[in-house]
């Protein structure tokens, strides 16, 4: 039964990386001129070296868009935009750069194996389309997609004996502060720093880690401030559409979240005027969509016992530090996910956070995620349907997210070992 159950998910998974590839080749065949988001990125540090505002579209060349970034990165962008290399050659990098997400991230409660590193470099590539949309925008979403791998290699690292636990402190040190530096890029993504409270630490040490990421998303918007403060005020004008005539994120809002969501769904019974209505409506929709399923499942998982909840949830992490990694992933999954404002292109870094945790789901639930979170999605760009503008994307990733959070009620790894069937034979038979 197992060999069978094998065969047909190999040949699944063969199934959707050939869908991916074809629509990777298909898009790179089409005569369109892409890479627009590299482009005005490129200019705006061209126009800062040349002394101009970047945040005044006029100054930038080839462009109607705006640069949205902090002005501490007009800088720190600088070496990857020197002598155009990378706006003509950033689809191959791009590539290269999410092959590698695929690499870094780590496995939990099990030793990395091929396999394993596969399934997830064809997630990245795949799932939810947002690796296309990175491409197809030449958006530099690909940087924190990268990094965010790197900062969950640090983060999640297995318990060590005591002669190991100071270095892998420091190293989680480093994840947080990693972590919270690519939150800040986009400003509305912070609350994905709350997830750390789900690792298997003692409580004092989850804290610390949850600051010194603060201190890492803040540390850039203080630098802007205190280094750049005439771009800071432009920044602060171009980002809510203070700057007349040009394209805004305040002005200029299409992206596939609950926010417009909500605002599109309030338009058509006629109160999509009132910012209140819209905002509660918003909240009530990520609450009752993933906030509430995700900390019902935490309070199902730990149950009734003695002492208060968060001290029977810190027992609780602490006792079950798989479990809890994949939790605290999957916490990161949802408060992304109930960002007012998902682009099609963030949808990379929110595949980077499910790619920790697709190998690990039992055979056939592996098989419903590929399906509709890589497969589905695929399937409707190659047929030439353009997803911008469609809540495609929400969809299948919180389907996805329901998905994941139900495999929770999997049988352990313990309990298949003790049955006699090894890893490599029951292809993802645990879950959390």
């Amino acid at each position: 039964m197992a060999e069978r159950r094998s065969v047909w998910l190999v040949r699944l998974i063969v199934l959707v990386a050939l869908l991916v590839l074809g629509n990777l080749v298909n898009d790179a065949r089409l005569d369109m001129k892409y890479g627009w988001d590299v482009r005005v990125n490129c200019a705006a540090v061209e126009a800062h070296v040349d002394g101009l505002d970047p945040y005044f579209v006029k100054n930038l060349k080839g462009t109607k868009l705006s640069y949205p970034y902090l002005p501490v990165t007009l800088d720190a962008f600088r070496p990857l935009c020197a002598g155009g290399f990378l706006v003509g050659h950033y689809r191959g990098l791009y590539l290269a750069l999410a092959i590698l997400c695929g690499l870094l991230l780590p496995g939990l409660g099990r030793t990395r194996n091929l396999p394993d590193v596969a399934l997830r470099i064809l997630w990245v590539l795949g799932a939810f389309v947002g690796f296309e949309w990175v491409v197809a925008s030449g958006n530099f979403a690909i940087l924190g997609g990268a990094l965010t791998a790197v900062a969950l290699a640090l983060l999640l690292r297995p318990a060590a004996p005591a002669a190991r636990d100071g270095r892998d402190e420091l190293f989680r040190i480093i994840g947080a502060a990693l972590l919270g530096l690519v939150l800040s890029l986009k400003l509305v993504f912070c609350p994905v720093l709350a997830a750390l409270y789900f690792l298997p630490l003692p409580r004092r040490r989850k804290l610390v880690l949850i600051i010194v990421g603060a201190v890492g998303f803040a540390l850039p918007i203080l630098s802007s401030i205190a280094f750049y403060p005439q771009l800071s005020s432009s920044w602060l004008l171009a980002i809510t559409g203070g700057i007349p005539d040009q394209h805004s994120v305040q002005l200029d809002e299409i992206n596939p979240s609950l926010l417009l969501l909500a605002r599109s769904v309030m338009d058509r019974v006629g109160l999509a005027d009132s910012e209140a209505i819209v905002f509660a409506v918003y909240a009530l929709a990520a609450s009752a969509l993933v906030l509430a399923p995700l900390g019902w499942s935490m309070l199902r998982t730990i149950g009734n016992g003695e002492g208060s909840l968060p001290a029977r949830l810190d027992r609780w992490l602490i006792d079950h530090p798989d479990a809890a990694m994949r939790f605290s992933v999957l916490a990161m999954y949802g408060l992304y996910l109930c960002s007012p404002r998902l682009k099609e292109y963030a949808f990379l870094e929110l595949a980077v956070y499910a790619a920790v945790l697709i190998v690990d789901l039992p055979a056939a639930t592996l098989a419903a995620v590929l399906t509709i979170g890589v497969a589905i999605p695929t399937v409707v760009s190659l047929t030439g349907e353009t997803i911008e503008g469609s809540f495609i994307q929400i969809a299948v990733a919180l389907a996805c997210f329901w998905i994941m959070l139900l495999a929770r009620s999997a049988p352990s790894v313990q309990v298949v070992r003790a049955a006699g069937v090894e890893p490599a034979q029951r292809l993802r038979t645990e879950g959390f």
